[in-house]
């Protein structure tokens, strides 16, 4: 079992990482505190194949089980509305602990909820896709969507705690998972050559879900990005390196209405684009940039990118949230395991690497 300390704003919190971790929950939760009441926030999907076992566990009634369609256009205001409400009719109240059980709309939803509800309550995170497991389930990030934009509305709450089990994803459907090893290979590319050199070697038993490689990859992931978000939690410098493919990635999904692309797979595009980016740019090896999309293209096949007009695209990346005075700061890599982050880079250069990547288009389905 890995547990890893993350520092925070509000105190240290742990990621607790292991096998049969879901089985342990409500020893685990009940260590935090003497709770006036648990309530399990999720997704119908994600309760049908392992939500009513972690329920009966930690005993929590029906009243206060409350499900919501998790799909990327249901991460809205009136969402969260709809939760809150919800909690305030089951009774709720500061003694109350929230546990987020699903992937990361779950959980960027149920912690803006947990965030605002009575001015904040405690939020226990159980991550049950790979995506998650990973990335957005540790850091403290929350928001919802805007028709504007990605994650525009939010604010930066750590949880109390975060258990992350990998046989959660044995029930995940593959397109899902893969979207979640786009993620993984992020982290090598932005914070560790070795952890790269390590997917290069073993993608393919990844891709098949093998024990002895997710054992390894997840715990590696989740440490990584501990580091960075106990160096930077608001944002402020170094962890603006893992937005990298996120700027374009973001922006993908916003100009397809969150209906196309998983998030995953959005920033599959974004990460092979700010490598053809840091080659055009000079920043970049030929050499790093070629493995950097030989290594995502190996994951799988893509959602096109036909169709999606550069216009639209370059709109939406003027209001990203992330940029300043107006203007757009890139992440790129000088080598893998090196970024570089608020670079720089008129949209014109960047649109030219979008469209010989799109013409390129090594990965594209139909």
């Amino acid at each position: 079992m890995a547990t890893i300390s993350i520092q925070s704003s509000a105190g240290t919190y742990e990621v607790d990482c292991a096998r049969g971790a879901l089985r342990r929950a409500r020893r685990r939760i009940s260590s935090l505190g003497d709770w006036t009441g648990v309530y399990l926030i999720s997704s119908p999907g994600v309760w049908r194949s392992c939500g009513q076992a972690l329920g009966r566990a930690l005993e929590v009634s029906s009243k206060r089980t409350i499900l919501f369609d998790d799909r990327e256009s249901a991460k809205s205001l009136a969402t969260v509305e709809g939760i809150a409400r919800k909690l305030t009719r089951a009774g709720a109240d500061r003694g109350s602990v929230l546990v987020a059980l699903g992937g990361g709309v779950v959980g960027d939803v149920a912690g803006f909820v947990a965030a605002t509800y009575l001015r904040g309550v405690p939020i226990v995170h159980v991550p049950t896709t790979l995506v998650a497991q990973v990335d957005s389930a540790i850091g403290g990030k929350t928001g919802v969507d805007l028709p504007e934009g990605k994650n525009l509305v939010g604010s930066f709450y750590p949880p109390a705690l975060v258990i992350v089990d990998p046989d959660a994803l044995r029930t995940l459907p593959d397109r899902e998972y893969r979207s979640g090893l786009y993620e993984v290979v992020k982290y090598g590319i932005i914070a560790d050559r070795r952890l790269f050199a390590f997917l290069e070697r073993h993608m393919d038993a990844l891709i098949r879900r093998d024990p002895g490689a997710l054992d390894f990859t997840i715990p590696r992931c989740i440490q990584i990005k501990a580091g960075v978000v106990t160096r930077d939690e608001r944002e402020a410098n170094v962890r603006k390196i893992l937005n990298f493919g996120h700027t374009l990635g973001h922006a993908l999904e916003a100009a397809t209405g969150y209906r196309r692309f998983r998030h995953g797979e959005a920033v599959a595009w974004g990460m092979m684009t700010a490598a053809r980016l840091g080659l055009a740019t000079g920043r970049t090896r030929e050499s790093d940039a070629r493995r950097i999309i030989r290594l995502v293209a190996r994951v799988g096949p893509l959602p096109a990118v036909r169709g999606i007009r550069t216009g639209t695209l370059r709109r939406i990346v003027a209001s990203d949230k992330k940029n300043r005075a107006g203007r757009t700061g890139w992440v790129l890599v000088r080598r893998i395991g090196r970024p570089e982050w608020d670079v720089g880079i008129g949209w014109p250069v960047a649109a030219r690497a979008f469209a010989e990547l799109r013409r390129a288009a090594p990965v594209e389905t139909a």
